[in-house]
């Protein structure tokens, strides 16, 4: 069985590392990013500032006949942000007087900052608008009209009907809710759906911890109307975002309606809309490019410290890892701690040839390995993770290490790239790192049929330590009854392990443990679910 899986594995020429699309994030997980919404929020107006969304100079356009009566009107702006909407509105039409208020205090100091802000003409508060009762800053039964623009899908579905029963007593009768929000079917919700970001039905997190309700129409009118309102009118706006240099089009879907707090019937329903020419995306086109994997303008750098090495690593910014199928344009925390490991413990490399697979775009293990390791490679399949692997040494290491290093590309199985990588070292690897490559079933026969492959081939060196492959990573959707399954499949005999030592007494028993004494503190990482699994070739 094993030969036949080995015969498999090599056939294929790509393995990709992505999440089933049926999994969803554990309850502790649930919890933390609803306790913390708010903190993830105010991170996300601290980086963007007022450049994520454009203002929406649409509205009167799309929404006109709701403001543009002679008598003046009373506006509530929900989850204004840094006042996209509250501006262009108060520009056209300045009689209104505009509540506006956010879940980020960090936004309403942004919109009360603005050089438009007039204290007069606005009120601008942070609220949580499914907690904090809004009539302690609106006067009830007082507003015409509430926006709600790209808001309530930040809401955990649950807590929906508490918004809007928020909203009614602030309303005064017959007014009107005029919302707009992601629609089931939107491209980012696609690419979500192929990451293990689900915390429920049709509701995700995003890279950076905000989260992001998708809706049908059937769901948003029947939410409506079980509070109270009716539906004046309720379609779905398609929209391809297109870049041409690059010959991508991407295709997005929002929900458009208006709801009037009465207790009629009448209900108009549309088709889908064809926007106009000129129909706007909310998102920065920019911003809308990067969120989607397609540019890599909107890279970031961050700056990591392992006690004596000072890391700048490009990579792909948290806000737009959500929609990037790739895993290795971020840097995960299985790959700090490795790092970590090896910047305390240079013996386990030190003059050894030390192969990294899976080593993502940040290739800090490889890095820290090149100062006394022989030979050093660092691996990936991405080709975009390869790109910014390469910036990454290059900016990080002077010549003398480089010069040991050597970035190649790897998808497990492939005959060819195996082959590739045989030629740097033909005796094979004395050690070989993989940090969270263990998360996807399919991947796992690969995975050791290719350190297989690749290992020394010695018994030992002088010093009787055997080639050694080392997986540090969190336990997902892949137990270790699996690994240890296929490690034994390809020849590997698990020695250690850390934290939860169980293993049989052994010679090597306690190693891992050895390589934590007098670590420095403040270079470990505080998550008890990671874990590191030691093995030898038999």
């Amino acid at each position: 069985m094993a030969s036949d899986a080995s015969t498999n594995s090599l056939q294929k020429p790509k393995i990709q590392i992505y999440s089933t699309p049926n999994d969803e994030v554990t309850p502790f997980w649930k919890e933390k990013y609803e306790k913390d919404a708010k903190k993830y929020w105010d991170i996300f107006y601290k980086r963007h500032q007022d450049r994520f969304f454009k203002d929406r100079h649409y509205l009167d356009k799309e929404w006109g006949h709701f403001f543009s009566e002679a008598e003046e009107k009373v506006v509530l702006e929900v989850g204004c942000g840094a006042g996209n909407t509250i501006f262009p509105l108060a520009a056209t039409y300045p009689a209104l007087f505009i509540h506006a208020c956010d879940f980020s205090p960090r936004a309403v100091d942004l919109v009360k900052a603005h050089k438009d802000f007039n204290e007069s003409k606005m009120n601008a508060f942070a609220c949580d608008i499914t907690n904090d009762d809004l009539v302690n800053h609106v006067p009830p039964s007082s507003v015409d009209i509430v926006t709600m623009i790209f808001v309530l899908s930040a809401v955990s579905p649950e807590k929906m009907h508490l918004v809007l029963q928020n909203i009614k007593k602030i309303l005064k009768p017959n007014a009107y809710v005029l919302f707009r929000d992601y629609a089931t079917g939107d491209l980012a919700q696609e690419r979500l759906t192929c990451k293990d970001q689900k915390i429920s039905e049709n509701f995700f997190v995003r890279g950076d911890g905000t989260r992001a309700f998708y809706f049908s129409e059937e769901y948003l009118k029947n939410l409506f109307q079980e509070n109270g309102f009716s539906t004046e009118e309720c379609g779905v706006c398609c929209k391809q975002v297109e870049n041409r240099s690059r010959e991508i089009v991407m295709n997005r879907r929002w929900l458009q309606a208006a709801f009037r707090l009465n207790n009629d019937n009448l209900e108009l329903s549309k088709v889908v809309k064809e926007p106009e020419d000129g129909f706007v995306v909310d998102i920065s086109e920019g911003f809308a490019f990067d969120m989607f994997g397609i540019s890599s303008s909107r890279d970031e750098i961050m700056e990591l410290k392992l006690q004596d090495w000072n890391f700048k690593i490009k990579l792909l910014s948290k806000e737009f890892q959500h929609t990037c199928k790739s895993t290795g344009l971020m840097l995960w925390e299985s790959a700090r701690l490795m790092a970590s490991v090896l910047a305390s413990n240079q013996t386990i490399v030190s003059g050894k040839k030390v192969l990294e697979l899976g080593s993502g775009c940040g290739g800090i293990c490889s890095m820290i390995a090149s100062k006394t390791a022989r030979l050093v490679v660092p691996t990936d399949g991405d080709e975009k993770a390869l790109e910014l692997l390469n910036e990454n040494v290059t900016s990080n290491l002077d010549e003398s290490l480089l010069s040991k290093l050597h970035v190649r590309q790897l998808n497990w199985g492939n005959k060819e790239h195996i082959e590739s990588v045989k030629k740097l070292s033909d005796k094979g690897f004395d050690v070989i790192v993989g940090t969270d490559v263990t998360y996807v079933a399919e991947a796992i026969i690969p995975l050791f049929q290719t350190a297989k492959e690749l290992i020394s081939s010695s018994q030992g060196d002088e010093e009787g330590l055997k080639p050694a492959f080392i997986l540090c990573h969190i336990f997902r959707r892949v137990d270790e009854e699996s690994i240890l399954s296929a490690a034994s499949c390809f020849g590997f005999e698990l020695v250690d392990k850390w934290p939860n030592n169980t293993i049989p007494e052994n010679p090597y028993r306690g190693t891992i443990n050895s390589w934590f004494e007098g670590r420095i503190k403040e270079d470990d990482i505080e998550n008890p679910a990671l874990n590191i699994m030691y093995f030898h070739a038999k």
